[in-house]
């Protein structure tokens, strides 16, 4: 069996299946690096969520991307300084505590894509970025994961001559349900609803057109954390 796997080894070295490490390629390959790195960051900013964002490490995704494709490319076929570029790498101490796992997800990502550009696999490199990008899209746009079906909680305060403003509601949220209706006297009653919003961002523009709607004498909306489920 040892013999066997010898002669496997030979004759891999025997095809020459090796690539050509030339000054053409090294540009080939930091110019990948350049730009499936920012690619990489872009998406990463577009889907973030939450409030630990940190330009600095959007940053560092598209350098760790160049640096570890030129590591790939010094390294090459050569053992000898494989090993001694994880000596000097040793030397190193990281100290900084990703707090949030999916961050932890694109640092990896962009090692196995300077990987893949410093050994010359640039079309394992372009798929492999489409590729999980889309899915990181997909992810995000389709909320998945999320248990919660509401944004969050309208509370508002119906005058005497108000009505409930069923349409408006109709209007912002694609989703309601009232939680509680408590009548503080005989003319006025106080609402909570959860709701679904068609568009998170028009929430101030929402309350606003409750607050200046007649007969409603105050509103507010409380919006949950996307990353929490309550």
């Amino acid at each position: 069996m040892d013999t066997q796997f010898i002669d496997f080894l030979k004759g891999m070295e025997a095809t020459d299946l090796s690539p050509a490490y030339t000054l053409e390629n090294l540009a080939i390959t930091l110019l990948l690096g350049v730009f499936l790195g920012q690619i990489v960051a872009w998406v990463y900013m577009w889907t973030h969520t939450g409030v630990s964002y940190v330009r600095s490490f959007t940053q560092s995704l598209v350098l760790l991307t160049i640096v570890v494709s030129l590591v790939m490319f010094v390294i090459g076929n050569s053992i000898v300084t494989a090993f001694g570029l994880i000596g000097a790498l040793a030397i190193i101490r990281f100290r900084n505590v990703l707090k949030d796992t999916r961050d932890t997800v694109y640092v990896f990502f962009s090692l196995v894509l300077g990987m893949a550009l410093g050994s010359q696999r640039y079309l394992a490199a372009l798929v492999g970025t489409c590729a999980l990008l889309t899915v990181a899209l997909y992810l995000h746009f389709t909320n998945f994961g999320s248990l919660a079906s509401f944004d969050g909680h309208v509370s508002l305060r119906v005058g005497p001559e108000g009505e409930f403003p069923k349409g408006l509601l109709r209007r912002h949220c694609s989703k309601t349900r009232q939680i509680s209706a408590r009548h503080r006297n005989q003319e006025e009653v106080d609402y909570v609803l959860e709701v679904r919003l068609r568009n998170r961002s028009r929430g101030a523009e929402f309350v606003n057109e409750l607050q200046e709607t007649d007969g409603i004498a105050s509103a507010s909306l409380v919006l949950r954390d996307e990353l929490a489920e309550i």
